[in-house]
């Protein structure tokens, strides 16, 4: 039996959230290159010149670079979160909500697990971020806070500006080795995160058909009319809600 389902163009991701994606990627892709070679440089033949040297130097300030602007980012991508559309909203990485809590465990059984899905509910369908994916973000931004801490700590050891040197107390609470060993072993769960993330947007966009991995670029994706419209009345739902609560609390 062939099912045809009538699917609208959204425009899901704004232009901010796309840069920020992609900007994030390249930071991540010159952090994690430059970052291996800082911790295990290559030999250095003996025939070299002093100034030759320049080249491992110029490894560690693109390194630094790169982290300056990601924290940039990340710091305008939280402010985002507050003036972006419904899709950014931070209210979307916290699964404070009964209907978070069930989009989660959806997620969990049907795209980790790999197990049918019996009710055929649109509402576990997300528009967006599902829950269990923009909670695995949440948990990434407090790796990245603490993995921008550490680097900034390791930094003050031969910076001399002020913003580094913040963060020198890192060093003298936890030691050296701790907070370079935190540093290194950050990486790999980003690592980690970067193969299942990746894995399950080209699964979800082989699966679904709805342009999950073209929407960075362009901002839309394909939804069915019926979840569109399901989105739409829990959107007004709240709205009258709101207004029914400002009523009473005036009374």
């Amino acid at each position: 039996m062939n099912l045809t389902f009538n699917y609208k163009r959204v425009y899901v991701w704004e232009v901010p959230v796309r840069f920020f994606h992609w900007t994030t990627v390249i930071s991540m892709i010159v952090l994690v290159t430059t970052g291996f070679i800082i911790a295990d440089p290559p030999a250095v033949p003996s025939t070299l010149e002093p100034y030759q040297l320049g080249r491992f130097a110029l490894v560690r300030q693109i390194h630094f670079a790169f982290a300056y602007i990601l924290i940039a980012v990340v710091i305008f991508r939280l402010y985002w979160s507050l003036v972006g559309n419904q899709f950014a909203n931070w209210r979307n990485f916290i699964p404070y909500t009964k209907k978070g809590i069930k989009n989660i465990l959806y997620v969990l059984k049907v795209d980790i697990f790999l197990q049918k899905d019996k009710e055929h509910k649109l509402s576990n369908i997300s528009i967006g971020h599902n829950y269990l994916a923009a909670t695995s973000y949440s948990i990434m931004m407090i790796f990245f806070i603490l993995q921008s801490i550490t680097g900034l700590a390791l930094y003050s050891n031969t910076s001399t500006w002020w913003f580094p040197q913040m963060f020198h107390w890192v060093n003298e609470t936890f030691g050296d080795i701790t907070v370079r060993y935190f540093h290194h072993i950050a990486v790999w769960i980003f690592l980690a995160f970067i193969v299942v993330h990746v894995y399950l947007v080209l699964y979800h966009d082989f699966l679904e058909a709805r342009g999950e991995a073209s929407a960075m670029i362009s901002g839309y994706k394909y939804v069915r009319a019926e979840r569109i419209q399901e989105s739409e009345d829990e959107i007004v739902s709240k709205a009258t809600e709101q207004m029914w609560d400002g009523d009473n609390n005036k009374e």
